[in-house]
């Protein structure tokens, strides 16, 4: 562990922030121990054999002094045996318990551990899955991974490590020094004015290092950014010629953590030199201490070993406490952390499925009523500012304008992805508020301009749609979407692996793939977010098609940028700087000679 920290090249060890062990933060911990009630029986369990692990584990020093002392003719324990052989077998005999008491205090500990972590962590991905969309505009993805990563298995290093680990210690090092007066108060009093001397200053030395260490990492990581950005844009690298500039820049940097790798090594070698003539030094002192006093006849040899054993004991113990009590600040702000999601509060969704299901059905009818919105992480930019339209069943309605306008906005309000601070939106001429989310988002679809599949097969893409749908929903809804064809010309078919975000696929494929798993879904309302502006004429062409197919019978909120998709739309809401400024068919609208409708027309043609 000392070397892998003190190794500049090291930063698989993630150095997790630490938080303050007060009454306040203690309180806040406690919430978490409710996952520990299922399992509550094997927990205390446990306590109750670590804690006569570690009182047997104290025996040992004592049967080992016994043991020498009976070697010389001298009975050092009325309840203890007076022959060696008899000594040594009882010892066997504690020794062989203590194993058996310690594989269930291990199995039972990781067993608690592991069961309360799975719950904690289903509880976590649950309420982050579950959390609005707003929460998700503050927060990085990395950050929110993290705390189901790398602060929950820090909690279960202190469930299942380090609080047992602490107890022990704290069991060895009262128990030690009360055994270790018991045997001569002399010598306890010179361990004890040497050994926490020795700790505190390798505790202070200790931390100073990993400064240095942290450091060397830091470099370390800037370096390896550096090397991240070039590799992900060498062709603008080569382009540009610029290979020796970033080889300069690579190299300036890790000759500084080499620099800094250096200078820790030097305190490194200083802080291992002290700690061993310090250590070795102390025990040289006791052990001359005790064999004045065995001279004396104040001291048998077998209590002088023994007191050499339990001072180890103490010293380890001593020793071992600052970093595990670091260990207890990493959960503790670990803990704070999930707390802090586990508090955030969620959308009204079931982890169940079957909760999820529609109850009340949209025929297509939305209305948006004087509705003033702005996203709460910018609260004083209004994006829509009073934006009144209706849309009927089965309409297509168009909503243009430029960039900035508020198009993307109004398809997340449609999803309640966000709610407006005024006014009102109404499906089939009820307030949203009356049907439950999950009414609205399973009646509503959307195929946006950048389509995200996930990792795995088409087929389960697809089906993500519906997903109890069968194969022969599946490739009905390919065949409609103008997929089928590409899909089946993969040699794994519907089995092909997308990749990550579906890199293997093109953008039109992809399109199509997001059609068709809106065909699956069979929504009520259609939410197509720019979906062809950044294809090819053919791609285009092909998912214009699937569009078609996809819009029959449907309301169908359409935002686009090439106006020429849109001009068979049923009606065009025109948006500028989150106002409508104009509404119509296409004809109406061309009609107008100075409305912003007919001059970004006039614009795309002239382009």
């Amino acid at each position: 562990m000392a070397r892998a920290r003190l190794n500049s090249g090291n930063t698989q060890e993630q150095d997790l922030p630490k938080a303050k062990i007060n009454r306040e933060s203690l309180e806040k911990i406690t919430k978490l121990l409710v996952y520990l009630k299922p399992y509550r029986g094997k927990f205390f369990s446990a306590l109750v054999f670590l804690f006569l692990t570690s009182l047997t584990g104290l025996a040992f020093p004592s049967f080992l002094g016994a043991l020498i002392d009976a070697a010389q003719g001298k009975q050092r324990y009325a309840f203890l045996p007076p022959t060696v052989n008899a000594i040594g077998s009882l010892a066997f005999i504690v020794l062989f318990v203590q194993a058996l008491v310690s594989y269930f205090r291990v199995i039972w500990f990781v067993q608690v551990a592991e069961n309360a972590l799975a719950d904690i962590r289903r509880d976590t991905y649950f309420k982050l899955i579950t959390l609005p969309m707003n929460f998700f505009n503050n927060r990085r993805v990395g950050e929110l991974n993290s705390r189901i990563s790398a602060d929950l298995s820090q909690i279960q290093d202190a469930i299942t490590t380090t609080l047992a680990e602490m107890i022990r210690q704290l069991v060895l090092m009262i128990g030690g020094v009360i055994l270790l007066a018991i045997f001569s108060i002399k010598l306890t009093l010179t361990l004890l004015l040497i050994l926490p001397v020795l700790i505190v200053v390798a505790v202070f030395f200790g931390r100073f290092i990993r400064k240095i260490s942290r450091q060397a990492q830091d470099k370390l990581a800037e370096s390896n950014t550096i090397v991240e950005e070039t590799l992900q844009g060498i062709s603008n690298v080569k382009a540009f010629v610029n290979e020796a500039f970033e080889a300069g820049r690579y190299e300036k940097k890790i000759r500084e953590v080499a620099g800094i790798a250096v200078r820790g090594a030097k305190f490194r070698g200083l802080f291992a030199s002290f700690i061993v003539f310090c250590l070795f030094g102390a025990i040289v002192a006791v052990i001359w201490y005790g064999s004045v006093l065995v001279s004396r006849g104040e001291m048998s040899v077998g209590n002088l070993t023994t007191f050499i054993l339990y001072s180890i004991f103490v010293g380890a113990a001593m020793g071992s406490f600052p970093e595990l009590y670091a260990g207890l600040q990493k959960a503790v702000g670990a803990s704070e952390r999930v707390l802090e999601i586990l508090g955030e509060q969620g959308e009204a969704i079931s982890i169940k499925i079957a909760d999820n299901a529609i109850n009340q059905s949209i025929t297509g009818n939305l209305n948006f009523d004087k509705v003033v919105f702005a996203y709460p992480s910018r609260a004083e930019i209004t994006v829509l500012n009073e934006v009144s339209f209706s849309a009927g069943s089965g309409e297509r309605i168009a909503i243009v304008g430029p960039s900035g306008a508020g198009k993307s906005t109004i398809a997340g309000l449609i999803l309640q992805f966000y709610h407006p601070q005024k006014g009102s939106i109404l499906f089939d001429g009820k307030p949203s508020s009356s049907y439950s989310l999950t009414d609205i988002r399973n009646q509503v679809a959307i195929v946006p301009q950048d389509v995200l599949l996930f990792g795995g097969t088409i087929r389960e893409n697809i089906a993500y749609g519906k997903l109890s749908s069968t194969e022969e929903e599946i490739v009905k809804a390919a065949q409609r979407a103008n997929a089928h064809q590409f899909i089946a010309s993969f040699p794994e078919g519907y089995d092909t692996i997308v990749g990550e975000r579906g890199v293997k696929l093109s953008g039109g494929q992809r399109q199509r793939i997001a059609i068709a798993r809106a065909l699956l879904k069979n929504p009520s309302i259609l939410i197509l977010d720019e979906a062809t502006s950044s294809l090819d004429s053919e791609s285009e062409r092909l998912v214009q098609e699937a569009l078609e197919e996809l819009m029959k019978n449907r309301t169908s909120i359409i935002i686009a940028h090439r106006l020429s998709t849109i001009r068979e739309a049923d009606k065009i809401i025109v948006l500028e700087k989150g106002k409508v400024k104009e509404s119509g068919t296409h004809e109406e609208l061309m009609m107008h000679k100075s409305g912003l409708y007919r001059y970004l027309s006039s614009l795309q043609f002239e382009v």
